[in-house]
């Protein structure tokens, strides 16, 4: 979820052939003449009539019968199928920002090969109307805006955010800019703790089956037609007309792609949630902030979600408690936890969260968080 910050107040509670054969006549057979002087008349035998020559036809052999078979492409399973599994979810958030250079198509890659049920990820519209998959307002976040964009601030010397900028001119920067594995997302470390720096600009070669393509912000599309076998949880990071704009880029490429039933829809507004799911009922989604702190703390009832996605602790305030458990389970919702610190990303707690009953992590951290599952099973 914003996994860089908490925004929400309402986290102080929770937030697939033979040749023809011929039978040949025997030979014919003549009685010899003996003389003597009265020689009886010796009858000869009749000549034997050879039978008919009888051929039989050439056998047919039927042509080899020729199939075609078409592979399908792997299909996702649905929301409700992914929920029916009944056992903690391991959810890469942002592809696994933890272990590899965030929201980029090689971290995607690599969760899937770590073991990730699902894939976690922001998406933003861009000037130009493509919804690509990124966290932040601004692209300075991950790439220090190190492309070849040769301006990229506004007249008024504000930077300039992802809405400002077209797909081209976001898709020359280098998404891997400030990743790093020993502290992400650092800023002050020396240029060789950035393994994958320069990557995207080709100053440095890709890893072996990669390109640098791989290291670029991608959109949206390409994410969800690179993993048809995996569901998707999407936030919507966009405000206002923003928002509205990346619904209906959102629904189009669901609808094109026949993904509506294995992808979960969020937003921290509750606004939002409410325009998407009136758009696109049948889409399974998470409630906002405002729905959430009315059902936990107003007890209204929690109505038309699966899945609440909440930190663990709002500042020192726990929010995964016992009644908060106890609420989901009356509501019927599915409780994925994201985590609001660096230092959660471990396995240690990964596996407190799985003893206490979370029924998914979004993780930072795909290949760790797998091995907790597979061990608390």
């Amino acid at each position: 979820m914003s996994k860089y910050f908490v925004l929400v107040a309402l986290f102080l509670v929770g937030t697939s052939c033979g040749a023809p054969d011929t039978i040949s006549a025997p030979p014919s057979t003549t009685a010899a003449a003996v003389s003597t002087t009265v020689a009886p008349t010796t009858t000869v035998p009749p000549t034997t009539t050879a039978a008919p020559t009888t051929t039989v036809p050439p056998t047919t052999t039927a042509a080899p019968t020729t199939t075609t078979t078409t592979t399908l492409p792997p299909q996702a399973p649905t929301i409700a199928e992914l929920l029916a599994l009944d056992r903690p979810l391991n959810i890469a958030h942002a592809g696994g920002d933890q272990d590899y250079p965030h929201s980029t198509m090689y971290a995607f890659s690599q969760a899937v090969a770590a073991g990730a049920d699902m894939l976690e990820m922001d998406v933003r519209i861009t000037a130009d109307g493509v919804l690509v998959v990124h966290h932040d307002n601004t692209a300075e976040g991950t790439t220090g805006m190190s492309g070849s964009i040769t301006q990229t601030t506004l007249a008024s010397g504000s930077v300039k955010t992802v809405a400002d900028l077209s797909l081209e001119e976001l898709q020359v920067l280098d998404n891997a800019y400030w990743w790093s594995p020993t502290c992400w997302p650092c800023r002050e470390l020396n240029d060789d703790q950035y393994p994958f720096r320069g990557v995207r600009t080709g100053e440095v070669a890709p890893p072996e089956g990669f390109t640098a393509d791989d290291f670029r912000i991608e959109t949206f599309r390409s994410i969800a037609e690179a993993f048809p076998g995996l569901p998707l949880d999407i936030e919507i990071k966009d405000e206002g007309a923003l928002a509205s704009q990346a619904i209906d880029a959102l629904i189009a490429i669901l609808d094109d792609l026949d993904r509506r039933d294995s992808v979960v829809v969020v937003s921290f507004s509750s606004d939002i949630v409410a325009e998407f799911k009136a758009a696109a009922p049948d889409v399974a989604t998470s409630p906002g902030t405002d729905e959430l702190v009315a059902w936990v703390l107003g007890g209204e009832p929690l109505v038309g979600h699966l899945v609440v996605q909440v930190p663990p602790f709002y500042g020192d305030i726990e929010v995964l408690t016992e009644s908060f458990f106890d609420a989901a389970n009356l509501a019927a919702v599915e409780v994925w936890v994201w985590t609001s610190e660096t230092t959660q990303e471990a396995a240690d707690f990964y596996a407190e969260m799985l003893t206490i009953g979370v029924d998914g992590i979004i993780t930072g951290r795909p290949e760790v968080t797998a091995k907790a599952i597979a061990d608390a099973q």
